[in-house]
């Protein structure tokens, strides 16, 4: 049975206005539903947990850090669901490979996961309750102005949404669904 509420905002629409720049996927389509290994172990019979792959370019002059991240407004909660947040990617990257973001990867410079809602400093897949509507997750990559957003591997992923707020050029959104 699905869960009756309504369909939470667009998480990005109460934040400042910033340019925007093109990301695509061999894994994901926008507005699209997202493929079984994409979802988190036990979601699906073909569930992987792997990270989607992300190509992005068009991102604006001044861009020194990218931000990836990926987060579910539609989670039964009232703060959404983090799913994923890579922090300080250095400007010279503009794509990750499919599985990027497992646990303890090698990442290109200073890059570091906080944790997500999961508890993981990784990508952690979709898992919607049972039966509930699709639920959007919206893989955003941020273009920022500084090389270091100033925060730790221990910080939230609330806290480097935050200070984006402040740091955030341009924003690259893929916006894929997923259903059990």
């Amino acid at each position: 049975m699905a869960l009756d509420r309504p369909q939470a905002q667009d998480p990005y629409a109460k934040l400042p206005q910033v340019g925007s720049f093109a990301v695509t996927s061999n894994d994901l389509t926008d507005g699209k539903a997202q493929g079984e290994a994409q979802a988190y172990e036990g979601a699906a019979d073909n569930a992987a947990n792997a990270s989607p792959h992300l190509t992005w370019s068009g991102f604006p002059d001044g861009t020194l850090s990218f931000v990836v991240s990926c987060f579910d407004p539609d989670a039964p909660t009232p703060s959404g669901f983090w799913h994923w947040m890579l922090v300080d990617l250095p400007a010279s990257t503009t794509s990750l490979d499919t599985n990027a973001a497992v646990a303890d990867a090698a990442l290109p410079g200073n890059a570091f996961h906080v944790r997500n809602d999961w508890g993981s400093k990784d990508y952690g897949g979709a898992y919607p309750p049972d039966g509930d509507r699709p639920h959007r997750y919206f893989y955003v990559v941020h273009a920022v102005d500084v090389e270091s957003l100033g925060v730790d591997d221990d910080a939230s992923a609330a806290v480097v949404s935050f200070n984006l707020v402040f740091h955030t050029l341009a924003r690259a959104q893929l916006v894929a669904t997923f259903q059990r």
